[in-house]
Formats: C-alpha cells, structure tokens, sequence
C-alpha cells in the first residue's frame, strides 16, 4: 500500500472512502503507511440500507432499482461522501462476503466507485465502477475487496487526467 499512498501524495490527491463490505479495511490500509495523514481525509462504513440513504443520501430508488450489491449504489455513495468531505478523490464499495444476501447476488461480489474532483489535472468530477466477484472465505473476500479497490486508483486516476 506504500505505493500507493505515495502515488496519491504524488499526485497531490486526498482520499475519503464510504465504505460497506469492507468496513474501513480501504482507509486502513492507508492508515497503515507512515505520513498517510497528508492523504487521508474521511471514511465512513456504512452497512445497513437505512444507513446508506440517511447518511450518504443514496435514493433509496436507486436500492430498490438496482439492489444494494449494484454500481448505481457504490456510485451513487461516492457521490453521496463527496458532499461531507473536500478529498479530491473518494473510493466507495458495496458487496456480499457471504451467502446473506437477500437478493440472490453471489457471494464475492463486490462494486466499487471511484469518483474524482474536478481540480488540478482533472477538468470535471469524473466517476468510474466496476463489479468484481472474489473467492475465499469472508475475510478473505474483504481484504482481496479493500486490495482491489487501491490497485485501481492508478488506472482511473489516468482516465480522468485524460477526458
């Protein structure tokens, strides 16, 4: 992870994450480097629907629509943790890691949002998403999850210097 909170330092990038599945373990891994303060600004976990529409504002048609486990939900917290903080970068996931989910998604299956600020070499708020599927066990998922969602930053972060 050195890398790539160098890379956001580099870059002069902030990071905030709203984070479900996960439970903070994408901000941690962060935290885990020494000086990580210059990079990281907020992250909240928030794994109940009512927590996902009261706090970060997710439409709860939006839930009903696409399903919690959804790219329209991760985006849609990206969009919703982006009004509580100035990081010109935020990171959200939504997933399942087990076989609890009501709905029928597959254990593993994990979406994620990475949303942009307009700033710097960024022209306007970009956002990107994806939906992956994990193996293992529940940790297992939920650390391959926080890994995955960092691993990308780089490749997204070029789209958007891009467009």
């Amino acid at each position: 992870m050195k890398a790539i909170a160098h890379f956001l330092k580099r870059n002069a990038l902030t990071l905030s994450t709203a984070e479900s599945c996960t439970a903070g373990l994408i901000a941690s891994r962060i935290a885990e480097v020494p000086g990580c303060g210059a990079v990281l600004r907020l992250a909240i976990v928030t794994y109940s629907p009512d927590t996902k529409t009261g706090v970060l504002h997710v439409p709860q048609e939006t839930i009903d629509r696409h399903g919690l486990t959804s790219e329209p939900v991760s985006l849609a917290m990206a969009r919703g943790m982006a009004d509580y903080t100035d990081a010109s970068l935020v990171i959200a996931n939504t997933g399942v890691a087990d076989d609890g989910a009501d709905d029928g998604t597959p254990p593993g299956t994990q979406c994620f949002a990475w949303w942009f600020r307009q700033g710097g070499a960024v022209p306007y708020d970009i956002e990107f998403s994806e939906k992956r599927r994990f193996g293992g066990d529940r940790n297992a998922i939920r650390i391959a999850a926080a890994s995955y969602a960092l691993s990308r930053v780089q490749h997204y972060h070029a789209l958007a210097v891009r467009r």
